[in-house]
């Protein structure tokens, strides 16, 4: 019989604190990972070196968590509010949803976060699985998927636009390069209100320095919504023998009434 563990975390759900049961990250309790290096004590070595492929570049196999959700509360974490890289629509329009306490986040109601929100998302473990002609990331998040082609095709010029986007990538030294394009524009940046349109292109510069840590640096492109490029750098820790679980905000969801706000 499997038990499933669960931790109370406190979050911004639409711009409300609430507090959430949410489950802690599955484990095969008696099937550790043989890739996994350890010490003689039988801990694992988060300072290992990069595992590599065997063409030589870093392999990025594993379970990953993020280090802090800043990123996720608001994606501009890393500037001065006045320093913000926003249109002045885009501007006005954090501000109304600041005003409500962001109780129009599509979040709110189970809508998919998208690129990038997802990327610093907290609670979310993910997996990365390389092949020859593609990197696929798995999220525990209602269970969604990117499919990083890295077959030497460009990003479509006409795409039905989606929450994910269409991603491409390709290697510069030790860094894997993602280009992502063809969003819609219901998502939002972060759970502060900040908007993005369909002009926006996404990039990752994806880093594995050591066994234990993944680096992921985003940079924002939206000429429509943004003045400049707007960047955040990410840090990940490896959930070591981890495995993803289901995770559905739909099941059972009772969080938006309680919703405060305009």
């Amino acid at each position: 019989m499997k038990t499933t563990h669960f931790v109370l975390h406190k979050a911004l759900l639409g711009g409300a604190i609430v507090s959430l049961l949410l489950p802690l990250s599955a484990q095969w309790a008696t099937n550790p990972s043989k890739a996994t290096p350890r010490g003689p004590d039988g801990k694992v070595n988060l300072k290992a070196p990069t595992p590599r492929l065997p063409d030589g570049k870093p392999d990025f196999a594993g379970v990953w968590e993020v280090d802090s959700a800043r990123h996720f509360s608001n994606i501009a974490a890393d500037y001065k509010r006045d320093e913000e890289p926003l249109q002045p629509w885009a501007k006005q329009l954090v501000k109304e949803r600041r005003d409500i306490l962001g109780k129009n986040d599509p979040n709110a109601r189970c809508i998919p976060v998208g690129i990038p929100k997802v990327v610093p998302a907290p609670n979310t473990p993910f997996r990365i699985v390389q092949t020859l002609d593609r990197t696929i990331i798995l999220y525990e998040r209602n269970t969604m998927f990117r499919q990083i082609f890295t077959d030497g095709r460009t990003l479509p010029v006409d795409p039905q636009p989606t929450f994910m986007g269409y991603s491409i990538g390709k290697w510069e030294g030790d860094a894997f390069v993602v280009e992502t394009s063809g969003f819609n524009d219901i998502s939002w940046l972060d759970d502060d209100g900040h908007p993005h349109t369909d002009a926006m292109h996404v990039t990752e510069r994806m880093r594995r320095p050591e066994f234990g840590t993944l680096e992921i640096v985003i940079t924002i492109n939206d000429p429509k919504a943004l003045t400049a490029p707007l960047t955040a750098r990410v840090l990940y820790h490896i959930l070591p023998d981890g495995e993803l679980m289901e995770y559905f905000c739909e099941e059972n969801e009772k969080d938006f009434v309680h919703l405060i706000g305009k």
